[in-house]
């Protein structure tokens, strides 16, 4: 391997074109053991324990994340994270990058959780004799097994004894043992606390959440995400996030006004800003705009350099459709299929996602500051599958504020249950690098709370998808504009 790898070095110094993946292992011929597990460390949020498990050089690694499109030669930035934590500077040069590009670029483009990169470098300042007084001091705890530094941190992560929120443990053992490395976890917290600080809670998604308790609990929230199938993950590291498109309908020319629905929608642009997106709202659209908008963004050139595509309707609606402002009826399967691969290159192989704050069925007679965003319906005809919404093509996500053939509910001055709590649980959630179908799972906990606090009405919201990866959105860098 080391002779291969210096003969391909020559060619490289001579014109600089080798191929991409000869790069790949020239610098897997210089990494060593150490570095090995090192990558697979700082690869765990991204890769399985699983598959970790059977990757012996450095080289998988590679594979999988060419795989998983997370490393490419057009955009190799990963790879130079991951040798910059390992201290790899030398090996940059062979990704064309150098230690100054990847330390400019980090703010923005990070992959390695601040948690992950911790415990790397605790782990970097624990001698095998520190180690031998960490697991004594831990023994009911640890198996009795051979294990490195980062093994012994691996091993306190999986058996949620430690996790991003929760340092006690490790705090107790670095204060006995190696106190010099609780400097390392003060500096952590200081900057978690930075990146916490930028997303607030608004007075208005506050309300839904007044007095309960928090919904998950870190560990709760890596449990769940670990119980989900596994998967790759969508790439979010191109020119820009997307777009965000708000449909929000208050005023229609024959159905009934929706009050609050314009806080719904100041909600929407606050937080798509906050992840990145370029956010679009358009108020009471007719069927002939919604034909233009639809137009414009399914042939929009910003697609091919952005990661997503968000598209939201606020409005009312019935049985898998929903309502212009001038009272006709479009099928949001006909809407989202604009979007296909086949009618929207740009969006192949990216997550599109919809969601839709409309009734799907029957109206229900609210109390006085509660409205539902359906029209009345003596008889109404079955209610079709959620799933037969979505087009047969990959890479889609509807979320409906309920379930066919049932009402949803808007507070005429606070906005939706739907939407206000989507709002709330991506602030909350987005930071703790969960997926969207965990959030989506957080607000149906949400809004059924909801529809228990007042009584007889119900509302159970319900996402179909033809999602083939797990959509994660980094940490935004920038606070939460109000």
């Amino acid at each position: 391997m080391t002779s291969q790898g210096q003969s391909v070095k020559l060619h490289l110094d001579d014109n600089f074109q080798v191929n991409f993946r000869e790069r790949l292992l020239i610098i897997d011929s210089k990494l060593e053991t150490q570095d090995v597990e090192g990558l697979k460390f700082l690869c765990r949020d991204w890769i399985s324990d699983k598959k970790l498990e059977k990757y012996s050089s450095a080289s998988d690694i590679f594979d999988h994340l060419v795989a998983a499109e997370l490393l490419s030669k057009e955009d190799p930035f990963f790879l130079a994270e991951l040798l910059y934590i390992l201290k790899q500077n030398l090996l940059l040069r062979y990704l064309h990058q150098s230690r100054e590009q990847v330390e400019s670029l980090l703010p923005t483009r990070r992959r390695v959780s601040l948690f992950r990169n911790l415990l790397y470098e605790l782990s970097e300042g624990i001698s095998s004799e520190n180690l031998k007084d960490m697991v004594f001091l831990t023994r009911e705890l640890i198996p009795k097994t051979q294990m490195t530094s980062l093994s012994f941190l691996a091993y306190l992560e999986k058996q949620a004894l430690i996790d991003e929120d929760n340092l006690v443990l490790l705090e107790d053992l670095c204060r006995k043992v190696v106190p010099n490395l609780t400097r390392k976890i003060e500096k952590y917290k200081r900057e978690k606390a930075s990146q916490v600080g930028t997303c607030p809670v608004d007075k208005e998604t506050e309300s839904l959440h007044h007095g309960e308790k928090e919904l998950f609990s870190c560990s709760d929230v890596k449990q769940f995400s670990e119980a989900l199938p596994e998967a790759t993950l969508y790439r979010m590291d191109r020119k820009h996030r997307g777009h965000c498109v708000v449909v929000n309908n208050h005023i229609f020319t024959k159905l009934q006004k929706r009050p609050g629905t314009d806080r719904d929608a100041e909600c929407l642009e606050r937080v798509f800003q906050w992840l990145g997106f370029n956010v679009h709202i358009y108020n009471n659209v007719t069927k002939g705009h919604l034909d233009e908008i639809l137009k414009k963004y399914k042939s929009h050139p910003d697609h091919a350099d952005g990661d997503c595509f968000v598209f939201c309707i606020l409005t009312h609606g019935k049985f898998g459709a929903v309502y212009s402002s001038d009272g006709v009826l479009i099928s949001i399967r006909e809407i989202m299929s604009h979007f296909t691969a086949q009618q929207c290159p740009g969006l192949a192989h990216k997550p599109k996602l919809f969601f839709i704050q409309a009734c799907q069925g029957e109206e229900i007679q609210p109390s006085v500051y509660i409205e539902a965003d359906a029209l009345n319906s003596e008889h109404a005809p079955p209610a079709p599958s959620l799933q037969d919404s979505i087009p047969s093509d990959a890479d889609f996500l509807l979320g409906l504020a309920t379930i066919p053939g049932y009402v949803c509910f808007r507070h005429v001055e606070e906005g939706s249950w739907y939407i206000q709590s989507l709002c709330n649980n991506l602030k909350k959630l987005v930071p703790r690098h969960e997926d969207i179908l965990s959030i989506l799972t957080a607000v149906n906990h949400d809004v059924s709370l909801q529809a228990n606090k007042n009584g007889t009405m119900r509302q159970m919201p319900q996402p179909a998808y033809t999602l083939r990866k797990k959509l994660i959105f980094p940490m935004p860098q920038k606070p939460l504009l109000y």
